[in-house]
């Protein structure tokens, strides 16, 4: 699992829910291809209206003419790595908008990302990784109950 605090780049491309790459929902290969290089994250957000450089609003409302809402792919890790997978993107958005911005990571924690469950991939449960925290039941809660 990737660690990541302090000093972070956010990713974010915006684009066309409608938008393909060789027929495959683009958004979608962007995460993969994200999965692929390493990155920490990506997350994809529906916009229920907006427009971008085709001034055309897209809306979700009934009776609206378009569908194609926007979507955003966000993505945060070290400068270094996203900056590594940048030339990707020159590949795959022909439209849509791209940008950076610095940002700082607080807490960075997943759900069994550990071997302890904690996401911090310590091994230790609840220890001091990124985020620190993680389960803080003591054994004494787990008597009596089956583990996974």
């Amino acid at each position: 699992m990737t660690r990541l605090s302090g000093g972070a780049l956010r990713l974010t491309v915006f684009v066309g829910e409608n938008d393909t790459w060789r027929h495959r929902p683009l958004y979608s290969e962007i995460v993969h291809r994200a999965h692929a290089a390493g990155l920490a994250g990506a997350s994809v957000f529906r916009g229920v209206e907006g427009f971008g450089a085709s001034s055309l609003i897209h809306t979700s409302r009934l009776l609206s003419l378009s569908e194609d809402l926007p979507v955003a792919v966000v993505i945060v890790d070290t400068p270094e790595r996203v900056e590594a997978f940048l030339p990707q993107l020159d590949e795959l958005v022909t439209d849509g908008l791209v940008v950076l911005d610095e940002c700082r990571v607080l807490r960075f924690a997943g759900r069994g990302g550990g071997a302890d469950g904690d996401g911090d991939g310590d091994g230790n449960r609840g220890g001091s990784g990124v985020g620190g925290g993680g389960d803080r039941r003591d054994d004494s809660d787990m008597k009596g109950k089956n583990s996974l």
